[in-house]
Formats: structure tokens, C-alpha cells, sequence
């Protein structure tokens, strides 16, 4: 099926869900959801929105924009090429702000050029740099996928499912939590993958003394003292709870009444 198949019953939801509990909701999609029915819906609902549109062989200026870019490219070339265009298609029901964007990159036969569709009162160069957003999101979605196997949801009932994805999630957010304030100088760009290779599923020679276990690992992947760092980072972030103690010889509850023998 189509990714923007249904869209109406995804999206009227999430914009109920966040409806008073923040002053303005931006959606920002890629070219699967340049629909007319969602530019209308979301301006019906007072939405401001970036979506990236198919390039149109009709636009207005395009080929304007793209002499431009040849003679621009011989002196800037890697540098974008943003400009602000009044469109409207023959499906629309009114003129929108399409954005032009033009990158040539060096090594490039042709320039990729690229439209999207926006209702903020920004500047072009702000309507791209905010729609650029969504890759980065995309990328934690992609680190959830490949590294958590959040999508790995075979159990037999729906309601199981759901339990096995919030753990997945849990996960995911344990190992951003971590990433960010327990690794930062150390191992910043790590994915969540390398996190787990080499920190979490560390292959160990457990010895076990009379007082006391040592865990033997190599250095290769984590060295010592990154742990040492990373534990101390830990640390830092609160003190660990008083464990909690009962007057030994003691059988009596909470509530004051004589418990089981």
C-alpha cells in the first residue's frame, strides 16, 4: 500500500493528542504525502507544514533556476541554490510558496534539484534547513531498526506486540541516555549498534574467587580507562538509592500484624 494511504485516520489523532498543550504543530513530510487534500487539511487546522514535491516539469522559473545554477556552479559550485517561487497546480485549489533547491556538487554531471512545498513565513534558506530535520529523525528510526530490531514483532497477540515494541523503545532510549551524557567525549559518534558491540556484548572470562568475581575482558574494543570514564560519568548523574533493610529476626508487616511463618 501506499506510504500516505489512510493518512486522515494516522494523522487527525496525533494533532487531537497535541491540541493545547503547545502553541504551534509543524508537520514536515517527504514527497509521498505531497497530496492537496493534506496541504488543505493542514491549513483547515492552522498547521504549518514543509513537504518535499516531485520536481514539476512545469514550474514556473524552473528552467530560469537551472541556467542559473550552470553559470553559478562555475564559480560556487557546492554551495545550494535556494529561491522562493509562487506555484500552483492544476489540482490545487490556490497559489503556495514552493521553495527551489539547487545543489551542484563537484563531480556531478547535473544538478539535483528539488521543490517543497511550505506555508511558514520563513526565508528559503530557513525552509530548507528546517526540512533537513527529518533526515536526522529518520536516522534515529533507521539506528532503531537495524540495532534494536524494534520491527522484530512476532508474537502470536497484538497486545504482546505492543508490550515487546515499548521495550524495544526503552531500549533505544537507554542507549541515547547513555550515548549523551555518559559518552561524551569518548565515543560521541558511536552508533547504537557499536555501543552495544563493543560495550554491552563484550565477550568475558568470569573468575570467581572466595570474596569476589573479576570479569576479564579485552581492551580492543572499550580500553580501560574509556570504562573508567564511563562509570564515573554515571555516577555523577545521581546517587545510587539506600538499599533497603529489615531488622533481622523479624517477622512482622508493614502494617504492624504478624506476617506467615
Amino acid at each position: 500500500m501506499h506510504s500516505a494511504d489512510d493518512w486522515r485516520v494516522v494523522l487527525e489523532p496525533v494533532i487531537a493528542g497535541y491540541r493545547g498543550s503547545v502553541k504551534r504543530l509543524y508537520f514536515r513530510r517527504d514527497a509521498t504525502f505531497a497530496n492537496p487534500e493534506i496541504y488543505e487539511f493542514l491549513e483547515a487546522e492552522g498547521i504549518g507544514y514543509t513537504i518535499r514535491a516531485a520536481v514539476q516539469p512545469g514550474l514556473p522559473r524552473q528552467d530560469r533556476i537551472l541556467a542559473q545554477a550552470a553559470r553559478w556552479a562555475t564559480t560556487a559550485r557546492g554551495a545550494p541554490l535556494r529561491c522562493l517561487l509562487g506555484y500552483r497546480a492544476q489540482s490545487w485549489n490556490k497559489s503556495r510558496h514552493v521553495v527551489a533547491k539547487v545543489e551542484w556538487h563537484p563531480g556531478e554531471l547535473h544538478p539535483r534539484v528539488g521543490f517543497i512545498v511550505t506555508n511558514p513565513a520563513r526565508c528559503p534558506g530557513g525552509v530548507v534547513a528546517f526540512y533537513n530535520q527529518r533526515g536526522t529523525c529518520e536516522q534515529y528510526i533507521k539506528e532503531g531498526k537495524g540495532a534494536i530490531k524494534w520491527t522484530r514483532l512476532s508474537c502470536r497477540t497484538f497486545a504482546a506486540n505492543v508490550v515487546r515494541l515499548q521495550l524495544h523503545a526503552l531500549t533505544h532510549s537507554l542507549g541515547n541516555f547513555m550515548r549523551a551524557l555518559a559518552m561524551r567525549r569518548t565515543a560521541e559518534r558511536w552508533s547504537l549498534t557499536g555501543l552495544g558491540e563493543k560495550l554491552i556484548k563484550i565477550g568475558a572470562k568470569v573468575v570467581i574467587h572466595g570474596r569476589y568475581v573479576t570479569f576479564q575482558m579485552g581492551e580492543v574494543a572499550a580500553p580501560r580507562q574509556m570504562l573508567a570514564e564511563i562509570l564515573s560519568l554515571i555516577a555523577r548523574l545521581g546517587l545510587p538509592p539506600a538499599p533497603a533493610r529489615r531488622a533481622l529476626g523479624s517477622d512482622a508487616t508493614d502494617d504492624g500484624s504478624r506476617g506467615a511463618p
